[in-house]
């Protein structure tokens, strides 16, 4: 696992807008780790995956909630075998991720959902690793869970065990935090310093994203001139990103539903 922050932009007059995706992200070379902000297609830097697509960058570690679906954000490099290892939490709709998986020909470090957001959070917090009490008692902390199978079914890389300690009569787990040599992120705003701010449920893991990743790139769908901001308001300050890319209408307003549900007709009336 990487350790430890790159040196990171500190002069606030610094402009960091880059006009197109392709620029921003056309120094992440393969086998770099990527952590990705969203949750299931909330929030998911749609625009920074698609032209990481278009840059052939492949042998990808991705650490993100889940992997998108089939056509869509994080499942595109997953459909063109870019990634070769993800860290997640949920498997979600994505069919050829349940594919890949059980083929052995993705890695996959299944992770609780709120272990690898403060994972994470660490991270970028420059916190090494922390103990909670969730996994205890389970292969999270025995060892054992499948990362990766091989062609015949078999387990070809399991998860180590992990130190388990007692504190206050409970025992506790300790889990590393993450670092990632970039961070991609999608913002509601966002300012030419960097700082931002997410809209709702998008304020997922996207701040947190932006915390671990070494160099992080934003795609927002409103940019203001410094100042515009409310300092109050600002969920994720400019200090962790070091570049920022205004999306066109077209594009911010280009958002998946995942899943869609409706209620049937009773009576002749929409219920």
């Amino acid at each position: 696992m990487l350790t430890g922050r790159g040196p990171l932009t500190l002069n606030p007059a610094v402009d960091k807008v880059i006009q197109h995706a392709a620029d921003a992200i056309g120094d992440i070379p393969s086998g770099s780790t990527i952590a990705v902000g969203g949750f299931g297609l909330c929030g998911i830097p749609s625009v920074l995956i698609a032209a990481l697509l278009d840059s052939g960058a492949d042998d990808l570690e991705v650490v993100s909630n889940n992997c998108g679906v089939d056509d869509w954000g994080l499942g595109l490099l997953l459909n063109a075998k870019r990634i070769r290892r993800m860290v997640s939490s949920y498997v979600g709709e994505n069919r050829e991720f349940a594919r890949q998986y059980l083929a052995g020909e993705l890695e996959v470090e299944l992770t609780p959902q709120g272990t690898l957001a403060e994972r994470m959070r660490a991270g970028g917090s420059g916190i090494a690793a922390f103990f909670t009490r969730t996994g205890v008692g389970t292969q999270v902390a025995t060892g054992g869970l499948p990362w990766r199978y091989d062609a015949e079914g078999g387990v070809a890389v399991a998860s180590p065990a992990k130190e388990t300690r007692e504190f206050r009569g409970h025992d506790y787990v300790l889990e590393e935090g993450i670092v990632a040599d970039f961070g991609l992120v999608r913002a509601w705003k966002g300012d030419r310093h960097g700082n931002l701010v997410f809209r709702d449920s998008a304020r997922n893991f996207n701040p947190l994203a932006a915390m671990c990743g070494r160099l992080t790139i934003a795609e927002v769908e409103v940019l203001v001139e410094p100042g515009e901001l409310d300092p109050n308001e600002v969920h994720t300050p400019g200090v962790f990103v070091q570049r920022v890319v205004p999306l066109t209408a077209e594009q911010a307003a280009e958002k998946r539903i995942e899943k869609r549900t409706t209620t049937s007709t009773i009576g002749g009336g929409a219920q």
